[in-house]
Formats: C-alpha cells, sequence, structure tokens
C-alpha cells in the first residue's frame, strides 16, 4: 500500500488570492490531479479544511483504511491540506476522512472540487481526467454576435432526465444519445440556444438537479464527463448554444456534502438567519467569507471554461439578494445600514459577474430575480449587479393571467396585458415560461387556457405569437413547443406521441416558425432591450380586445407591424393606423392551417389609405382571425 508523499500544487501567491477571495481558477489546484512525482504515476490530492486536526484519503485504493494515506497540512495557515499517493489513477473512488479539532468527531466527505462523481445513492468521488478534443473552435470564435443582446436568443429549457426515455428499457438518454436525439430536435425547431437544468451532480432526483453536492462534475446519470462535453461540442456544432442553471444560492445539509464541512460552518453561514434556507430546508452560503467567493466564481469560470458553456442561467437570485427573503419578522437581521438587502451577497454577485465578463466577454449571466432589484442586469460601472440578462418574472404571472382569463371578460383586464410594456426596457428581460409555470398543481400551459379545445390551442398559438413579438429574448420549457396537456414529471417522458394529433402538430409546427421569424427578422431582436425597438399603435381598444403594436429594427425597411384578435370572435375590415403610407405584405399568421388554425382569415398584400386613424394619418383595413395574431412588412 503506497504511502502519502508531501507535494504541493500551490505557490505562495496562489494562497494570498485564495485568502484574499481572488482566485478565481481553484479547480486547476484543488482536488484530485492526475500527476507523476520522481518518476512515481499517482494522484495528488488537496482539500481545505482549516477546522480539521487530521485529514486523510480512504478509497478503494487503500481498502478504505483511515490509517492509510493521511495528507499533509499547510504551514501557511490556510487551512489547506495535501498529498501526493503514488499508483492511484483515473477511475479511484476516494473520499476525505476529516476528524474535527472542533468536536473530534471523523466524518467522510466528498471532494468538493471531483470532477466525476458516483452515480447516486452512491456518494463517493472519482479520480478523472479527460483529454477530450473539442471540435467546436468555429463556434467558440463567432459566438460573441450569436450571444450579442442584438441578437435573436431564443431558449429552449430542458430537464435531460424527462425530456425523452428508452420506455423498453426504463432509462435516461445518455449523453451521447442526447448528441443526436437532442441536438438534431432543437435545431429543426429553430432555436438558438439551450438551456440545462442542474446538470451538475446531485443525489435526489425530485430536487430536479437543484441541490447540488458535486459542483465541479456533471450528473453521472447520464455518462462520463468527456461525454457531457460530447454533447455541448454536438450543439456548438449545429450552430446552438448551451446555458446551464447555476445555483449558488444554497447547497443541501447531506452527509457527504459540503455542510459542517470540517466539523464548523465552512461553506455555510454560522447565523443560521443567513445560513439555512426555511423554504427548501438547505444551507446558504457564507457569501462574506473570501474563501467562498473564491469557491463560487471559480465554480463558475469552471463550465465556461473547461466545458466550452456559452452563459449560465444564476438560479434564485431573489433569495441571495435579500435577508428577509420568506423570512418572517424576528427570524432575520437588518444589515449594518439598516436594510434588508445582504451586501455581502451583493459584493459577491457584482464579483462574480465581473469576473465571468472579464474572462469570456462573449457569454451571458442571466438573473432569476423575481423582485424590483434596481439594474440587475445593469453595468456595475452604472451601480447595477452586472448580469447580462433578467427574467421578466412580472411579464409571466401577469401574461398568463391573463390568458388564462375567460374571453368574455378580457376587455375588463388589458391592461394587465400591457402593462410590462410599461417597465420592459428598464432592464435587458427574457421573457420566460419554464418549468416552474408547470409543476405542483399550476396546471400544463395548454391546459391553463380557457374555452372548448380549439379555443385552448388558439388561446396558446397566441400566447407564443405575443412572447415571440414581445420584446425580450425568449425562454420555452420543454413540452411547451408541442403543447403538452399534463404537468410536467420529472421522473416520467414527454408525451411525444400528442405529436400525432393535428392540434399538438399545430403548436410544434408555430414555434418553429416563430423561432424562425424572431432570427431573421431584424425588427424582433436588434433592439429587444430597447425602448427604440417598439411603438404602440394602439393598446386601448379594450371593447374589441385587440391590440396593435410596431416592432422596429435599425433599419425603417425592416419595421414590422403586429395585430393580436384577443377573443374568439373574428373581427373583420379593422382598420389601424400606420406610420406611413405604402403597401403592406403578411409575414406571419398564427391562424393558418399548419398551425392547426381556420385558414379563413388570410390578409393578402394591401395598400394604405389616407384615412387618419389612432392618431395616424394613414391606416388599412384588416381582417382579424380569431385568437390570432397576423404580422406585415412594407413592400
Amino acid at each position: 500500500m503506497s504511502k502519502t508523499k508531501v507535494y504541493s500544487r500551490f505557490t505562495d501567491f496562489d494562497i494570498s488570492l485564495f485568502k484574499a477571495g481572488k482566485h478565481y481558477r481553484l479547480y486547476e489546484k484543488f482536488g484530485a490531479h492526475i500527476t507523476t512525482l520522481d518518476g512515481e504515476n499517482g494522484t495528488y490530492f488537496s482539500v481545505w479544511a482549516p477546522g480539521a486536526k487530521r485529514v486523510a484519503v480512504v478509497g478503494d485504493f487503500n481498502f478504505w483504511q483511515e490509517d492509510a494515506n493521511a495528507l499533509n497540512v499547510r504551514w501557511d495557515e490556510s487551512g489547506i491540506w495535501e498529498g501526493f499517493i503514488p499508483n492511484v489513477g483515473k477511475g479511484s473512488i476516494y473520499k476525505y476522512q476529516i476528524q474535527s479539532s472542533i468536536n473530534d468527531v471523523k466524518t467522510e466527505k466528498a471532494d468538493p472540487f471531483a470532477r466525476r462523481c458516483e452515480h447516486p445513492p452512491k456518494t463517493a468521488s472519482v479520480v478523472w481526467e479527460d483529454e477530450f478534443a473539442w471540435n467546436d473552435k468555429k463556434w467558440m470564435k463567432n459566438r460573441k454576435k450569436k450571444n450579442a443582446l442584438d441578437a435573436p436568443f431564443s431558449v429552449y429549457e430542458v430537464h435531460l432526465g424527462s425530456w425523452k426515455k428508452k420506455k423498453d428499457q426504463n432509462r435516461f438518454l445518455s449523453y451521447k444519445e442526447l448528441a443526436s436525439e437532442l441536438v438534431d430536435y432543437v435545431e429543426e425547431m429553430n432555436f438558438t440556444h439551450v438551456e440545462f437544468m442542474p446538470i451538475m451532480e446531485y443525489p435526489y432526483d425530485p430536487s430536479w438537479g437543484y441541490q447540488l453536492t458535486g459542483y465541479f462534475a456533471p450528473t453521472s446519470r447520464f455518462g462520463y464527463p468527456e461525454e457531457f462535453k460530447y454533447l455541448v461540442d454536438a450543439f456548438h456544432k449545429k450552430g446552438i448554444g448551451v446555458i446551464l442553471d447555476w445555483v449558488p444560492s444554497h447547497f443541501p445539509s447531506d452527509d457527504h456534502g459540503l455542510g459542517f464541512f470540517d466539523g464548523s460552518h465552512l461553506y455555510e453561514h454560522p447565523d443560521k438567519r443567513k445560513g439555512y434556507h426555511q423554504d427548501w430546508k438547505s444551507l446558504i452560503f457564507n457569501y462574506g467569507r473570501n474563501e467562498i467567493k473564491a469557491f463560487l466564481i471559480s465554480n463558475a469560470l469552471f463550465w465556461l471554461d473547461q466545458y466550452h458553456a456559452d452563459g449560465i442561467r444564476v438560479d434564485a437570485v431573489a433569495s441571495i439578494l435579500f435577508l428577509d427573503y420568506s423570512r418572517e419578522e424576528g427570524q432575520w437581521e437588518p444589515n449594518e445600514l439598516g436594510g434588508r438587502e445582504n451586501l455581502d451577497a451583493i459584493k459577491f454577485i457584482k464579483e462574480m459577474n465581473a469576473a465571468v465578463y472579464e474572462a469570456f466577454p462573449d457569454v451571458q449571466t442571466i438573473a432569476e430575480e423575481s423582485t424590483s432589484f434596481p439594474k440587475v442586469s445593469k453595468p456595475i460601472y452604472e451601480g447595477g449587479l452586472g448580469f447580462g440578462m433578467k427574467w421578466m418574472m412580472g411579464w409571466m404571472h401577469d401574461t398568463l393571467a391573463y390568458f388564462a382569463k375567460e374571453t368574455v371578460y378580457r376587455k375588463h383586464h388589458q391592461n394587465g396585458l400591457t402593462f410590462s410594456l410599461n417597465y420592459a426596457f428598464t432592464e435587458n428581460f427574457m421573457l420566460p415560461l419554464s418549468h416552474d409555470e408547470v409543476v405542483y398543481g399550476k396546471k400544463a400551459l395548454a391546459d391553463k387556457m380557457p374555452g372548448d379545445e380549439w379555443q385552448k390551442f388558439g388561446n396558446l398559438r397566441l400566447l407564443y405569437s405575443f412572447m415571440y413579438t414581445h420584446p425580450g429574448a425568449k425562454l420555452l420549457f420543454q413540452g411547451g413547443e408541442f403543447g403538452q396537456t399534463s404537468e410536467w414529471d420529472f421522473n416520467g417522458s414527454l408525451e411525444w406521441t400528442l405529436l400525432n394529433f393535428e392540434t399538438h402538430k399545430g403548436i410544434q409546427n408555430l414555434v418553429k416558425d416563430l423561432n424562425s421569424i424572431y432570427k431573421t427578422e431584424a425588427a424582433f431582436h436588434q433592439k429587444q432591450f430597447s425602448a427604440e425597438g417598439f411603438e404602440w399603435i394602439d393598446h386601448g381598444d379594450h371593447e374589441n380586445s385587440v391590440i396593435s403594436y410596431i416592432r422596429k429594427g435599425v433599419n425603417e425597411k425592416d419595421h414590422i407591424v403586429v395585430v393580436l384578435n384577443l377573443t374568439q370572435i373574428p373581427r373583420e375590415n379593422y382598420r389601424i393606423g400606420l406610420p406611413k403610407s405604402g403597401i403592406l405584405t403578411p409575414i406571419f399568421n398564427s391562424d393558418k392551417p399548419q398551425y392547426n388554425g381556420t385558414g379563413n382569415y388570410d390578409n393578402i398584400m394591401a395598400s394604405s389609405t389616407s384615412i387618419e386613424w389612432n392618431g395616424r394619418k394613414n391606416s388599412i383595413e384588416l381582417n382579424l382571425p380569431p385568437l390570432g395574431m397576423i404580422a406585415f412588412k412594407y413592400k
């Protein structure tokens, strides 16, 4: 049995950066690294455990004997334990046995920096390195244009375990199978990006991946780390970006995880009012501790660096920002200024965004932030948090509430639908119809719609048409693109057989074409985050429940007129004002037969007239289809 040898990958500069919270490549130092020392092959191990009086590596290579491979603590009071163990290589299974100096208790912890973890419910770490040969050079060279704020950004949100299953074998698709089936499907549907719900290793399936224990390891449920790289590479070769859900807001208290790591509150805040999530029964990082900031920022950069991710969507930002998040009076303490903001967390978020954009200026960070916290997606130098985009939760809530109403009552609630344009340009908003809207009794999107079957799907077509012509980036959760009628089941599979029915095939065709016009029509994306890209024609026709507006590109010739009829009553010879005279040609009609619409209200190319309407000198009469959207360009 090989004994541990003294060896270090850390320089004094590494240690000073780590202590200052400024070392953003910690994954190059901590963890298990296969190497050679004095002609011997083996693995270098290092772990941060300042509260330990003894740390040993136990694993299959030493029969899990605690006395076989103790690590050496560094002399510099950094709290880092390290050493080289000969004859340990790729595939070896291990944990750190940590004896606390606080209570003398021994625990076995997974490696916080492990590159691979055992398949749950097993919890050990795996020594792992790969030499994956990337083939996405073209994408990486050009992705700045694909991820730019004036580029189309249409995201297909996916839970890898439930997108599709091999039902005859009752198993998930592997990373390599997804690299064929999922990639081809996303390309066919014309989405520009895919977003994976958390793929970092997690022990509990019902958490959907939001309770992480392996921050640097893609889950082994679907294959090896290099096979996940293969999946990302396959998307890139098709010109599709990959966004990863990232969860710095909390972590579970599983015995092998980060909680009470060395017998102390090492990763979590020691004050339960700041260190415990009551909603999720999980622990909260200590954002004021420099080493924790370095750990989290290193983790964000790791996925962008090692896995070529094109951005991160940061989960539950509101819970990070506010000390009173989901807490009653007396369960939280104001900050030093007397406010409810978590000042340490705000500083961390700014530092994270600054580090990401400095290292990878061609990616995007996206905040799931549900409050009116100011300047979430504004630059740090302007006093913002520095995110690239923010989920527009207000739009989502108001729009779904409006579309759930019977059409006869909509005239009384039209302001609820149009209100989002009052603040649409205060942030770089992404419009999300995410997994959170189709679980826990909220019903599938199609089932939220009122009326008989035709009206339900007409309303769903109209909802998507409004979403894609409304300013902002787009996000749609799996199954929504073909009108799945049951709630999302993380343990099941999407109901692909529904595509045998025209109603569902029509929705799929519609989303495919909406993605296409969003990508190809400059007016829908060039100024999607600017008030210059939108102009109302009429938002006040409550009685007919009709709204109309103009989407604008850089060039006037690219402007598009959009009209939505929000009831099932067709509006024939309906007049709207126009920005100028000319000939209009239709570019989209959500009522077409291929979308399972009526096909009876097609507007052919028509000329404007000099009749004043809606305060404009020119106007045109249109035939508005029931529960339909039509869009026109000047010829």
